[in-house]
């Protein structure tokens, strides 16, 4: 799971990140079910999903507010 870069999320209108945060957080689910039923070793990734929905739930309030 790579790092999503901020530049091209600034891109994406409000829409379109709504929906790679739904998708992101079902990916979320996935990796912490896998992560419990010992599916998957690498850890860091669930940290990086998180930070990825951060990013984006960021990004649409500040494009709500008008800031961007």
């Amino acid at each position: 799971m790579k790092d999503t870069k901020i530049s091209e999320l600034r891109e994406k209108s409000v829409p379109e990140l709504e929906a790679l945060v739904l998708e992101e957080r079902a990916n979320l689910y996935k990796a912490r079910r896998d992560l419990v039923f010992r599916r998957m070793t690498d850890t860091a990734s669930v940290k990086v999903r998180r930070h990825n929905i951060a990013r984006m739930l960021t990004l649409i309030a500040e494009k709500k507010r008008g800031n961007a």
